[in-house]
């Protein structure tokens, strides 16, 4: 992962973990009207909010605890349910939807970019298989999750049920990161930020030395 995309990824974690630890900021209470108006429970809203791809568990735990007004344990439950089920799918019909549908060069062209993408920045599961798949999907940033660790197992040969195992951990593992980082409110975004920080710094730092030593 290059510095320049690591730091992208770093502005958009902390930027999600301040806007959802940060229970006090002006438009929540309108925020909250515009969710109730769609009139389902907050439980279905948690699990939608979950299964969507970038936002994930990630993005669910903190509205479902802080703007639903759902308790943690439901809240990160349906968060974690709702953050798996897409991943079966995935799992089982990626292949062979994706073949039928690169017949058209317009999905070829997505389907393309989407593998590549997904090879580019899964260096640990091509490294680790299982365990690095469990890990790509615990580390809670933008660009890894349930979805993405769904494509890679499918990329790179891992079979049904030891990659649903072993994203279900990852997931679990997500959850209670992002739930520790909840439950500290503001503070939370601050460590997330300060350790993404140090992470931006340091393969800043490494690239900076490996193109002095060329």
């Amino acid at each position: 992962m290059t510095p320049n995309r690591l730091f992208r990824h770093f502005l958009a974690t902390t930027a999600l973990l301040v806007s959802g630890c940060s229970v006090c900021w002006a438009g929540k209470e309108a925020l909250v009207q515009q969710i109730n108006s769609w009139g389902l429970p907050g439980w279905l809203v948690t699990m939608i909010i979950a299964m969507l791809p970038i936002f994930e568990l990630r993005g669910a735990i903190p509205v479902a605890y802080q703007l639903l007004g759902i308790p943690i344990v439901p809240a990160v439950a349906f968060s974690v349910v709702g953050n798996l089920i897409p991943v079966v799918p995935i799992l089982l019909f990626l292949g062979p939807v994706s073949g039928w549908l690169r017949k058209v060069p317009l999905f070829d062209r997505f389907f393309e970019w989407l593998f590549s993408r997904t090879r580019s920045r899964s260096d640990l599961v091509k490294k680790y298989e299982m365990v690095g798949l469990m890990l790509f999907v615990a580390v809670p940033l933008p660009v890894t999750g349930a979805w993405t660790g769904a494509v890679a197992a499918f990329l790179f040969g891992i079979k049904f049920w030891p990659a649903l195992l072993f994203i279900g951990l990852g997931v679990l593992i997500a959850a209670g990161i992002v739930t520790a980082l909840v439950l500290m409110g503001i503070w939370g975004a601050i460590i997330a930020g300060t350790v993404l920080s140090a992470l931006a710094v340091s393969a800043a730092w490494g690239s900076f030395r490996k193109r002095k030593h060329v």
